[in-house]
């Protein structure tokens, strides 16, 4: 990481270990963000396709191009995509790719982008600038469709209250007005150890930038891409894509279904497409110390072996 990066890349020590990085390799970073995985890969010798769809991080990355002259290129583009930007660029496969679900440090730290109620500014959270906002979805969707976001992404359990708030205090323009409607709608304490704002956040930012679509799509992108012996490492920050990418793992390196409850003896199914699968690794009490935002990090990874990948070979 460089000095100048503005965030601290989570559980990167356990990243780096779970990839081997070496001269040789060709690595995914699926989510580029400010570079934090990437410069560590590519000072290990290892060439390295980083995805981003945001612009302003693929604009923050030129020099770290430079930096590494021909061994880094920048993709401005969702991950789920990575197989096919990778196949126009001539790359059929790659040894490793890694995932850092979620939103990033720079965009939460930066109020004109409106994923946090931290800095009070415009009601966007859209992580590519384009398509429809935050603001968009809250001032025009109707009541149902709000509360089932909020339940849905955020496990909002009185989401009909917050979305019956919102509708009734709309338009709502920026952060500030969400957070102080939520607050006064579940009846916000200074001293509550969280603020319920949060859940309504990750709901509303997790439907504009559908992030559990693109994170089952990625997986399934990530495993037709991977070579024989690659690794796919990913780092999750709530149970909703820890969820997904546990569920993955285990179907993919299961070996078949059960027949019947009833009766004993598996249905043989598609040979495993991952092995050697980790058990969920958490930050150390010292990484939290120094990254609080670290704490809800868990990191998964496995070993793809050289079964065909079943999105192929359905």
């Amino acid at each position: 990481m460089t000095a100048a990066a503005p965030h601290i890349p989570v559980l990167l020590d356990e990243v780096v270990a779970a990839l081997a990085p070496r001269p040789g390799m060709t690595i995914v970073d699926a989510t580029f963000g400010a570079g934090g995985y990437t410069t560590a890969l590519l000072e290990a010798g290892a060439n390295v396709h980083a995805f981003d769809r945001d612009p302003d991080a693929i604009a923050a990355g030129q020099a770290l191009v430079a930096r590494f002259d021909g061994r880094l290129a920048l993709h401005p583009a969702r991950f789920s995509a990575m197989r096919d930007e990778l196949a126009a660029a001539g790359v059929p496969h790659v040894d490793a790719v890694v995932m850092d679900i979620g939103v990033s440090s720079m965009q939460l730290d930066q109020g004109d982008r409106g994923f946090a109620f931290m800095h009070d500014g415009p009601l966007d959270m859209r992580m590519s600038q384009a398509g429809e906002s935050a603001a968009d979805f809250l001032n025009t969707a109707d009541e149902e469709a709000i509360a089932d976001v909020l339940y849905r992404y955020g496990e909002e359990r009185q989401s009909r209250r917050v979305a019956r708030a919102i509708v009734a205090a709309r338009p709502l323009v920026t952060t500030g007005e969400l957070a102080r409607v939520v607050r006064r709608a579940l009846g916000y304490k200074p001293h509550d150890k969280k603020d319920p704002a949060t859940r309504t956040f990750q709901a509303v930012r997790i439907h504009v930038n559908d992030e559990l679509g693109e994170l089952e799509a990625g997986l399934a992108a990530a495993e037709a891409l991977l070579t024989e012996g690659g690794i796919l490492a990913v780092v999750s920050f709530h149970s909703l894509e820890d969820r997904i990418c546990k569920h993955f793992l285990r179907e993919a390196s299961s070996t078949g279904r059960a027949a019947s409850r009833h009766l004993p003896g598996e249905i043989p199914g598609p040979p495993p497409t991952f092995a050697q699968v980790s058990k969920a690794i958490r930050p150390s009490e010292a990484e939290i110390a120094r990254n609080p935002r670290a704490r809800s990090s868990t990191l998964r990874h496995a070993v793809r072996t050289g079964a065909p990948a079943r999105s192929l070979a359905a």
